[in-house]
């Protein structure tokens, strides 16, 4: 009964950041191994897979705000539907304990740059839109293959980099909502035939994960972005820091 309640708390708060800031898929498979009592590849393999209706939900609830530049999500799209199938093959090839030190350093490093990003933003204007279509490219297949290997969702990797370039913070949420359906759609192909989806455990987290988008998404449009940024990244130094102790 316990495990049943946390795992539904924690599942509205990571639809939460995810609807509200982009950021916070990683949590899950972190979530899901201490709580949930599966291994760190079951873990990546159902996160990644659920995030494929909390991306669709986000989409459709941005979309219908006006937050999503559709010129923006199909280089980065394209990039991450390349890579996500490479990203989870080779997640589940690699041990548990290498899997959880790249998960937990990559929490951490999205943790640092997420309080960091605000301090500096260059131009997203680029002189030629091709620099600008290969940049999102990029970042597509960047989040796609990191996604697909770890499950923490495109999102969690996008936003911070769009950030970065001077995109605007509700049109890389936006974006992010999306890229999460190609990437959880893309590394969850290779995890049906190499992973290990717990299909019951992702019906239930699921239902869960959507009310928590539904409630981030609306705030979002409504608060301080920058305090929700901030609020995310101290949260990922600590899930960072807690998961680099249990995977030593």
């Amino acid at each position: 009964m316990i495990t049943c309640a946390t795992l539904i708390l924690v599942s509205i708060g990571i639809g939460a950041l995810v609807g509200g800031a982009g950021v916070g898929g990683f949590f899950m498979p972190t979530a899901l191994t201490f709580f949930a009592g599966v291994t760190v590849h079951q873990g990546t393999a159902t996160s990644l897979f659920t995030f494929i209706f909390m991306g669709i939900v986000g989409a459709i609830y941005f979309h219908r705000q006006g937050s999503i530049d559709w010129s923006l999500v199909k280089p980065i799209c394209l990039g991450a539907a390349m890579t996500g199938f490479i990203g989870a093959w080779l997640g589940s090839q690699m041990s548990s304990a290498l899997l959880s030190i790249v998960l937990a350093v990559l929490i951490t490093a999205a943790g640092l740059y997420t309080l960091l990003v605000g301090t500096r933003v260059p131009r997203a204007e680029m002189s030629k839109p091709v620099n600008r279509w290969r940049l999102l490219l990029a970042i597509g297949a960047f989040t796609g293959f990191v996604s697909g290997l770890t499950g923490i969702g495109g999102p969690a990797l996008s936003v911070p980099l769009m950030l970065f370039f001077g995109f605007s913070i509700l049109h890389s949420i936006g974006v992010g909502q999306v890229l999460q359906i190609v990437g959880a759609l893309s590394g969850t192909l290779a995890n049906i035939r190499y992973g290990n989806i717990d299909y019951g455990l992702a019906s239930f987290i699921t239902v869960f994960e959507i009310i928590g988008v539904l409630v981030g998404a609306y705030f979002v449009h409504r608060l301080d972005i920058q305090k929700i940024r901030k609020l995310v990244g101290g949260l990922c130094l600590v899930a960072g820091c807690a998961f680099i102790m249990k995977a030593i």
